[in-house]
């Protein structure tokens, strides 16, 4: 009898980024995850903002129709199609972006069937400044998805590179008001975040213990 082969874990990557910092953190984690053997899709969450409003904001809109060029909106089929789900967002006042939340709240369905039970979740966050709510941010996250039965999993201190950025709940980045790129450190922890989010996966598909695939 021929064995058959595990097919890749598949890793969902939903983000918001206005200014790049986010969308850079995750265009990383996607790259490292995708190495590691991951069928990937990445996609980034849409404005609940009219362009009026994001007109009033230097370069928003401009940022937004460039990114929402390069990345699909999330779908709830994407959600039930991953094995495992890493969620970004910059932090605004101590809170996730409304866009993210947006999606969380379009989940209901999959909240109520149980869809989402059992696969592994994940965060990371963007602020402005050292003390903008990276850590808060991040912990909030686990909250709808542990009301959606997801398997939470922290980075940890896993790696070396989650010593010298991010935090114990997921890799960070501190940007700037000029809006700065991730540093290396930055990227290096979301890398591993990736990795890890795979290998975890990996091991719980192996071990039987995920929800049977949505095709």
């Amino acid at each position: 009898m021929e064995s058959v082969l595990p097919s890749p874990t598949r890793l969902l990557i939903v983000f918001y980024s206005r200014n790049g910092t986010v969308e850079a953190l995750a265009a990383a984690a996607a790259d490292a995850a995708r190495q590691a053997g991951a069928e990937l899709r990445v996609r980034r969450a849409r404005e609940v903002a009219d362009a009026d409003a994001m007109g009033q904001v230097k370069g928003w809109l401009e940022s937004a129709e460039r990114q929402n060029a390069l990345y699909e909106a999330p779908t709830k089929d994407d959600a039930e199609w991953a094995d495992a789900i890493l969620f970004g967002t910059p932090c605004y006042f101590g809170a996730m972006a409304t866009e993210l939340k947006n999606f969380f709240d379009q989940l209901g369905p999959q909240w109520k069937s149980g869809a989402l039970a059992g696969k592994v979740g994940g965060a990371f966050a963007a602020a402005s400044w050292p003390h903008g709510g990276t850590e808060v941010v991040t912990l909030s996250l686990y909250a709808p998805m542990a009301h959606l039965g997801m398997v939470i999993l922290p980075t940890g201190y896993t790696d070396e590179a989650m010593l010298e950025a991010g935090s114990p709940y997921g890799a960070s980045a501190i940007c700037g008001s000029e809006h700065r790129p991730p540093r290396h450190e930055d990227l290096e922890a979301v890398r591993h975040q990736g990795r890890r989010m795979v290998a975890i996966t990996g091991a719980l598909i192996a071990a039987g213990e995920m929800p049977s695939r949505n095709r």
